[in-house]
């Protein structure tokens, strides 16, 4: 089984930024006025041709969204290696990416919490931690 993640957003361009140049995700697709919307597929290479695999879509329309994300509202990202957490961590902190508590204190321990362009969290786990 394949898994999409799909979100609306306002803000398409800081979300591509934020998923791609902080996380490390790429671009896997994009599409323009698709019945009055334009999106994109955000994942890891080969997402889309893997028979398992999974990626996040954002798109855009005239209609804005009506989130309301709370503390526990998450994607949890699991990196294979502490190079790869590392980097993570250090590029969100040159971006002035901003950190947040989260409600269940399992995440807390195991990671560090952070709020994407729309204001939805995601906690990306240290590997040492998950031993």
């Amino acid at each position: 089984m394949k898994f999409r993640s799909a979100r609306h957003t306002q803000v398409l361009q800081p979300i591509i930024d934020f998923y791609v140049q902080i996380i490390g995700l790429e671009v896997l697709g994009e599409f323009e006025n698709h019945q009055g919307f334009d999106g994109v597929f955000i994942g890891l290479p080969d997402a889309l041709n893997s028979p398992v695999g999974w990626h996040l879509e954002f798109t855009v329309s005239w209609e804005p969204p009506l989130h309301r994300p709370d503390e526990d509202d998450l994607l949890v990202f699991y990196p294979e290696t502490s190079e790869e957490y590392e980097a993570i961590i250090a590029r969100a902190k040159f971006a002035n990416i901003k950190r947040y508590r989260t409600k269940n204190p399992y995440w807390r321990r195991n990671g560090v919490a952070m709020l994407d362009p729309d204001g939805f969290g995601l906690v990306i786990i240290d590997p040492n931690l998950m031993v």
